[in-house]
């Protein structure tokens, strides 16, 4: 669908432009008389029915003023994005957007938008680079603890008279007060818990440690301030029962385990299975690696300005987008904040680096796909959404046509489009040695930085 907004760009300094759009008069008056559909819908008039008071009628009793404004509330993001679609700009951070005067009746409407834009790269030598590749290794060591974590998936609880140690399992049964009154969903029997699992709140387990069969115990614990539901900031104590104390067996590594683990005849065999997945898992890493060390190698060869005004309007991006990931795991913004005992500001100047960095690659890619004119066909768009397509349970075709009916086939076909440039610069590359690389002191490489601190990454739980 062609888009309604009319747009003209000007470069403006610092990596930014402005875009000077109009929406014409009949697109206008169309979202108007929709505004005022939707007001009628809610509105009581003398004369007609409930939610049939017709758009006129809506203007006259409330004004043209009033309804137009609450036409530009709901189109006025439809009409940006068409507006930075038609500019065919790559935007970084948060526009600057000036509305200007509401129209008349019969007239067009014109705003501007100044934002940063993605910046220009001046290539250098981008085939033929010699980038350090290393190669596959599989340590003993990483095979055994991949076979240690084999055998704590078959492991047993078994009974003992002892007092619980970390590790062990204790069978509970709990009843949780708050200033000495149960609380609702604070009662639990017959529940098993792992000491030093973590699973409940911090201080509960550790309480728990020393106790024996048929021990009673008052564990007083702390609710975060942040926890879900009523029980945030909380000072809570838990009556508890221990009825049984469980120890973890884990099976023999020998023959028998291998065959019953994964069907192997030899604990030789399960052994060569895992060093053949492990080794697998690490030529897919270094592919990966290779790929990145290969790009940086060419963004090392170009000649790029970035503002750093940009950087740190794209910082602010990363942090959003990874505020947004955890949200969806559960995580809200408050927690991730109070667990990293930083502001978002500081959480955006520690991801320049990184957003510098980006925004290079971003440039190098562009520049590469424009000068080697890499246009993907249909044929490879739809090898592209065949995984989502199977996920979503509908064929690449079907998927391909929502998407452009959608407005989204112009950001596939740029990353489809990028990962074409990705492809041609490793095909041209020639690997070297880990070690040649670095005796040339030219260009990171893979592995040079694995005991290093990587400045600039945003922290995540777990990280």
């Amino acid at each position: 669908m062609a888009s309604p907004v009319e747009t003209t760009v000007t470069e403006l300094p610092e990596s930014r432009v402005r875009v000077e759009a109009e929406v014409p008069a009949e697109e206008v008056e169309r979202r108007l008389q929709q505004a005022a559909r939707e007001l009628g819908r809610q509105m009581r008039v003398p004369g007609f029915r409930k939610g049939k008071v017709p758009p006129p009628v809506v203007i006259r009793r409330l004004g043209r003023e009033t309804v137009l404004d609450e036409a530009l509330r709901s189109s006025l993001g439809g009409w940006y994005a068409d507006a930075i679609d038609e500019a065919g700009i790559s935007p970084v951070g948060e526009p600057e957007l000036d509305l200007g005067d509401l129209p008349e009746a019969g007239q067009s409407l014109k705003f501007s938008i100044e934002i940063g834009v993605r910046p220009q790269a001046k290539l250098g030598k981008y085939k033929g680079l010699e980038v350090g590749r290393r190669e596959p290794q599989v340590d003993e060591s990483a095979i055994d603890e991949e076979l240690e974590r084999l055998r704590d998936r078959f492991a047993t609880l078994e009974t003992v008279e002892r007092p619980a140690e970390t590790g062990d399992h204790v069978v509970m049964d709990y009843l949780g007060k708050i200033d000495g009154e149960p609380f609702q969903g604070g009662e639990g029997r017959d529940q098993l818990l792992e000491l030093g699992s973590g699973r409940l709140i911090p201080g509960f387990e550790e309480q728990l440690t020393g106790a024996s069969a048929g021990e009673e115990r008052a564990v007083e614990v702390d609710f975060p301030d942040d926890y879900p539901g009523d029980l945030g900031g909380e000072h809570v104590t838990f009556d508890v029962r221990v009825t049984e104390v469980k120890a973890k067996r884990l099976p023999e590594l020998d023959d028998e385990f291998a065959e019953e683990a994964a069907g192997f005849d030899t604990l030789t065999e399960l052994r060569e299975d895992v060093a053949n997945r492990l080794r697998g898992a690490d030529e897919r890493a270094i592919e990966r690696e290779f790929d990145d060390a290969v790009l940086d190698a060419a963004v090392a060869e170009a000649e790029i300005d970035v503002p750093e005004q940009l950087v740190h309007a794209r910082a602010h991006e990363l942090l959003d987008q990874m505020l947004s990931a955890l949200g969806r795991q559960g995580i809200s913004k408050e927690a991730y904040l109070r667990i990293a005992g930083k502001d978002e500001e500081t959480l955006a100047h520690e991801a320049e680096p990184e957003a510098a960095a980006a925004l290079r690659r971003e440039a190098v890619l562009a520049a590469i796909v424009e000068a080697e004119q890499l246009e993907p066909t249909e044929e490879r768009l739809l090898q592209e959404l065949e995984p989502a397509a199977e996920r979503a349970g509908e064929t690449a075709p079907d998927l391909l046509e929502r998407l452009r009916s959608r407005g989204g086939l112009d950001r596939l076909r740029e990353d489809v489009a990028n990962r074409m440039a990705v492809e041609l610069l490793v095909g041209e590359a020639k690997p070297i040695s880990v070690e040649q690389a670095k005796a040339r002191k030219k260009l990171w490489t893979p592995g040079k930085e694995e005991d290093e601190p990587r400045a600039g990454q945003l922290w995540t739980p777990g990280s």
